[in-house]
């Protein structure tokens, strides 16, 4: 059963998820084809190009829109700042490294978009970053499984164990990233609030002129 809807939508679930940030499904696509559920050489390349097509979507996302994009979210504004003095240190590095970094793989094409850094450029290195992060990982998560082969034995008694870990891994790190996205919100809504509950303080304190006569005192 597994083996039927793995051959059906395995690659393309794999697509999507590395198209939006998908380090967790290719973790797994690589223990799935050390199982032999999958292909590790056509795991690689699907999530090269999933995450090839994602970051280069984001990064002209950035040259179009990029600071109405960052201020839809306050935790992408924080970020989106941050990343910004990072790529204008080291703009390379960072293009070629942003993947491997928790947290800023969306944000990051975005304020390389941004700051003004060439399409060529971009379109060569944001590639050869995304053929080290496809090798790299799937190449771990595949030798993930044969150290817990070494060390379990038989896998195939526990591989739904191990790939019900990684999605609650997956889902672990989603809802820890969908609560810090509520608090940095709600922080800045009470920020604004007291912002303009002081403004409004302030004007109240501020004296208003009472207007003279000046006619009527020189009749006098």
């Amino acid at each position: 059963m597994l083996q039927n809807f793995l051959n059906e939508f395995g690659y393309f679930a794999l697509f999507l998820g590395t198209f939006f940030e998908g380090e967790t499904i290719l973790v797994l696509a690589g223990f799935l084809a050390f199982r032999g559920y999958m292909d590790l050489n056509i795991v690689i390349l699907v999530a090269f190009c999933g995450s090839y097509a994602g970051d280069q979507l984001w990064y002209f996302m950035g040259r179009k829109h990029g600071r109405k994009l960052l201020a839809r979210k306050p935790r992408w504004q924080l970020m989106g700042d941050k990343a910004l003095r990072l790529v204008r240190k080291h703009p390379d590095i960072w293009v070629l490294s942003f993947r491997f970094v928790y947290g800023l793989r969306t944000v990051m094409p975005v304020a390389i978009g941004l700051s003004g850094y060439p399409p060529g450029r971009y379109l060569l290195l944001n590639g050869t970053g995304a053929a080290v992060w496809a090798a790299a990982l799937g190449s771990a998560a595949y030798h993930f499984g044969a150290v817990l082969e070494g060390l379990l034995g038989n896998v195939k008694k526990y591989e739904l164990w191990v790939l019900g870990a990684l999605i609650l891994l997956g889902l672990g790190l989603w809802l820890r990233r969908r609560i810090k996205n509520a608090r940095i919100a709600r922080e800045e809504r009470e920020e604004k609030s007291r912002f303009c509950a002081s403004a409004a303080a302030s004007d109240l304190d501020t004296p208003v002129p009472v207007p003279v006569d000046l006619t009527k005192k020189s009749d006098e």
